[in-house]
């Protein structure tokens, strides 16, 4: 099972990470020097999912405070305009942008210098890497216990290790029970346009050695019918403070289809992942991808030139479609009101 540093760390002089976009080909370290190479790294998906982009926020901005200006106030504005060119990385995601004013808060504590500021942003955001990890085991207990032994499982792109920077959500779940010897098994839709499911989660899944099937993303509702699966478990991008979520596009439909089947649906997402300040999925910001997403792969076009395509990174699933939320404090059912959920930082 990948370690927390594995995923994402932060080094004297820059910000490590293992290269997704290389997965499950080859495991390769992409490293990030400047503020510049971690934006990219980001938009290019070398690290994705939500959590882990809360601890790559706020490592940035220890990586900005290396180059930051001696004068404190030109530290701050300095690293004000740091944080909002990563948060503009990817806007869905609202860890981004925690993790970033997490590691810009130590600004605002009693420091002496900039040398000790630049030390308090970097302890920070390495302990919101430790944190993201203790949240992910805590939620991973919690979901394990709405199971039994040997459940069959449905998830969509990639929640493990690789998206949080530690353990995982949706997959820490099934993590939880492996540890706990129930035996689960996963199918694990392939997750177009990136497959990211079939890239990144079997293989984490994989490494762990628990049972899983991958299968088309149009043959969920198949799967659903035959009456097998037990429980779907997704992460979320962004939760808004009515229970109405965000997640890797494909999740709505799951989420249709498992209300028609009657299989519980289940989102594992940290209180970090939580926006009481969004009061409905109609308020979030949903990121456009590139084209060349849709119409090819791996350099391949598969797409007649002149076609168009629409590339919605995240699709919103609302509240009324979901079982239950499980945080690191619990299982929250509805109704959701989420105003107060934020982590303690």
């Amino acid at each position: 099972m990948l370690q927390p540093q594995d995923i994402i760390r932060l080094e004297d002089e820059a910000v490590v990470v293992l290269d997704q976009t290389r997965l499950p080909a080859e495991r390769v370290e992409r490293r990030c020097t400047t503020v510049a190479e971690l934006i990219e790294a980001i938009r290019v998906l070398a690290v994705r999912g939500a959590p882990a982009l809360g601890v790559a926020g706020a490592m940035g901005i220890a990586l900005a405070a290396r180059s930051a200006p001696e004068h404190p106030l030109g530290m701050r504005q300095y690293l004000a305009e740091q944080g909002a060119l990563l948060q503009a990385a990817r806007p869905t995601a609202v860890n981004l942008a925690w993790g970033v004013a997490e590691a810009l808060a130590e600004l605002d504590r009693d420091v002496r210098g900039v040398q000790e500021a630049r030390g308090r942003i970097a302890a920070r955001a390495r302990r919101i890497q430790d944190e993201e990890v203790a949240r992910c085991r805590a939620m991973g207990r919690h979901g394990a216990a709405l199971f039994g032994e040997r459940p069959e499982l449905m998830t969509q792109c990639n929640t493990g290790g690789l998206a949080t920077g530690g353990y995982g959500t949706a997959l820490g779940v099934v993590h939880a029970l492996a540890e706990r010897g129930a035996d689960p098994h996963v199918y694990v839709p392939e997750t177009r346009p990136l497959l990211q499911g079939a890239r990144l989660t079997a293989y984490e899944l994989a490494e762990a050695a628990i049972r899983h099937t991958l299968v088309t993303d149009n043959a969920t509702g198949a799967i659903l019918r035959e009456g097998v699966v037990q429980g779907i478990l997704v992460g979320a991008d962004r939760i808004a403070a009515n229970g109405d979520t965000a997640n890797k596009i494909g999740t709505y439909n799951l989420a249709v289809l498992a209300r028609h089947h009657d299989v519980p649906f289940y989102v594992v997402a940290p209180t970090s992942t939580i926006d009481p300040a969004t009061p409905s999925g109609a308020a979030i910001p949903i990121e456009q991808r590139a084209a060349a997403e849709v119409t090819g792969f791996g350099g391949v076009v598969t797409a007649p030139a002149a076609t168009g395509a629409r590339n919605d990174a995240f699709d919103v699933t609302p509240a009324e479609l979901v079982t239950a939320i499980v945080t690191e404090h619990g299982v929250l059912r509805a109704p959701y009101d989420l105003r107060g959920e934020r982590p303690d930082g």
